[in-house]
């Protein structure tokens, strides 16, 4: 269960990612890096950065990403999005949380000196800044500990959220970022609605596969499976290289074949989980653990079934 908080956790900051296509085997060209949310008033993110963020979330590939964000550390080191990432990497491949804790408090820091540059961005990362170091506190503290720290954090992301949106409340990066915070914390606190968050992702959000993503992790979560498979399949036709959402399709077809005794769709959930272990080589060992678990208990379902 945490690694799969976790897992919404970063793809909370997936809504900060870009969506020019990047072709690893061709290298990336700096000369090339844009705002990828913007069509005016554009920004300019780090080459690094963008580099980073397109490996993992358009290509799935983690092995490249951390090497660009190693040298992002060094050439953009006020670009608070790379800390984001790094803290978010610290813990998926390698469990460790006082490195997450420690980016998280460097995305505050470095997006509180934004504020004055850039009111929009500053308020945006000071508030992932908050969302980290809560994050962290649960994790180090344990629930009953930790939550007094984790709701004092959860009240300034939302107090700098707030700010960057009186700045520019129909800013694609902004509602995406804030779509996917409120939709992940609507599913799963009870008498929390989740439509003001879904409707702020479909019209607002940006790029539109990151907002797709979150959509189909949010109706997954709310076993809502026909929207759900609608959405992992056109963040699929964006971005068709990324295993994670062949392994987001899978759970959701594993779920809705579960609960609806559908063989058709779990005999479909073991082909995406295949798609997904494929290309296992660049995903962190303990996500491919944790999909041919989830892989092997799909086919037992299906031989019940049968």
């Amino acid at each position: 269960m945490r690694k799969r908080w976790f897992s919404q956790v970063q793809h909370t900051f997936a809504a900060l990612a870009s969506t020019t296509l990047l072709t690893l085997s061709l290298g990336f060209s700096p000369t090339l890096a844009q705002d990828p949310f913007r069509a005016t008033n554009q920004r300019q993110i780090g080459d690094n950065t963008e580099a980073a963020f397109k490996a993992i979330f358009e290509q799935g590939n983690y092995q490249a990403a951390v090497n660009y964000l190693n040298q992002a550390e060094t050439s953009e080191p006020n670009e608070p999005l790379a800390y984001a990432m790094k803290a978010s990497l610290a813990y998926t491949l390698n469990d460790d949380i006082n490195a997450f804790g420690n980016y998280g408090k460097r995305t505050l820091e470095t997006g509180r000196q934004l504020i004055a540059q850039d009111p929009l961005r500053g308020n945006l990362y000071a508030a992932v800044g908050h969302f980290l170091q809560g994050a962290a506190a649960l994790v180090r503290e344990g629930t009953v500990r930790g939550t007094p720290q984790a709701l004092s954090e959860l009240r300034q992301v939302y107090a700098y959220l707030d700010k960057a949106e009186a700045v520019a409340p129909n800013d694609p990066e902004l509602n995406l970022l804030r779509g996917y915070m409120d939709l992940m914390l609507a599913v799963n606190l009870p008498f929390s609605s989740p439509q003001q968050a879904i409707d702020r992702l479909v019209r607002f959000a940006g790029p539109r596969y990151l907002a797709d993503r979150g959509l189909a992790i949010g109706y997954r979560d709310l076993d809502q499976y026909t929207e759900a498979l609608t959405y992992v399949d056109r963040a699929l036709q964006a971005t068709p290289n990324n295993p994670e959402l062949y392994y987001l399709k899978a759970q959701i077809l594993a779920e809705q074949g579960k609960k609806q005794n559908n063989p058709s769709a779990l005999k479909a959930a073991v082909e995406n989980f295949d798609r997904a272990i494929a290309k296992k080589d660049q995903l962190p060992s303990s996500l491919v653990k944790q999909i041919e678990r989830e892989r092997s208990r799909t086919v037992q379902r299906v031989s019940g079934a049968s």
